[in-house]
């Protein structure tokens, strides 16, 4: 996987969510960087990483094995966000011993319903090699539906080159993945279901419907010793939406359990 390395100390893994990149995590990781080790990764088949036809959690957990491994980490503290949170939570569940502490940003260990089809939808519509300007691509965005802030947020994974625009995520992967990247593997109602002891925060957006009350047997019951905390006027973009109470939560719960 492709990263970003800043800082100093104990290892912190930033890990986003579908269509973004590692810039997506940009801010909390400036805000940690004093005290930790920051890596940002681009998950495959997003920014400058290599591109895959299919994509699970259970794999997706073994690349960021992989890339601890390239770096000589034997442990570190993961974050994920929305698809993000989920390969951290993969990540802690099979291999517990790498990781010291988990948190997850608005999103649960369960499967969702499909939520991106007008994404898809929206994306594949857009004839690349006909595109003349990033303008003209916000149009057709907009004309298919979707939101200006949802849009622009789309529209960073354009790129140009003397040959015309691109994507750098790869559309036809994610698509054909996403049945996989919505559910979730780890069954609690198998007897030989996998849980992660060690300490765990979820950070739900007050106004986001990512984590309900439906969801607590699945998360105390992977993570029994889960912390959780609320950001009220947020949705599933907490992070960016109150971005100094986000990084505050998250920097005290890493040093509270930060290793000695």
């Amino acid at each position: 996987m492709h990263y970003l390395s800043s800082g100093q100390g104990s290892a912190v893994i930033l890990i986003h969510g579908l269509f973004g990149d590692l810039d997506n995590l940009k801010g909390l990781g400036k805000s940690l960087e004093e005290r930790h080790r920051v890596v940002r990764v681009d998950v495959p088949n997003h920014g400058l990483s290599p591109h895959w036809q299919k994509m699970d959690y259970p794999l997706l957990a073994q690349a960021v094995i992989t890339l601890m491994d390239s770096l000589q980490l034997a442990r570190a503290h993961i974050l994920g966000h929305s698809m993000g949170g989920k390969i951290a939570m993969a990540t802690a569940l099979s291999y517990p011993d790498r990781v010291t502490s988990l948190i997850a940003a608005d999103i649960a260990p369960v499967s969702y319903q499909q939520r991106h089809d007008q994404v898809f939808s929206g994306l594949e519509g857009i004839d690349l090699s006909g595109l003349k300007s990033r303008s003209e691509a916000l149009k057709q965005l907009l004309a298919a539906g979707l939101d200006e802030g949802t849009a622009q947020f789309l529209l960073k994974n354009l790129s140009r080159t003397n040959q015309g625009f691109n994507w750098k995520m790869n559309l036809a992967g994610l698509k054909s993945s996403y049945r996989d990247l919505i559910a979730w593997y780890n069954d609690i109602e198998a007897e030989d279901f996998l849980q992660y002891s060690k300490p765990t925060l979820f950070i739900r957006g007050g106004d986001s419907d990512y984590i309900t009350s439906e969801h607590r047997q699945a998360i105390m019951s992977q993570f029994p010793q889960v912390q959780a905390k609320t950001i009220e006027g947020t949705g599933h973009w907490l992070h960016a939406q109150k971005p100094a109470i986000f990084n505050r939560i998250v920097s005290d719960f890493l040093a509270k359990h930060d290793s000695k």
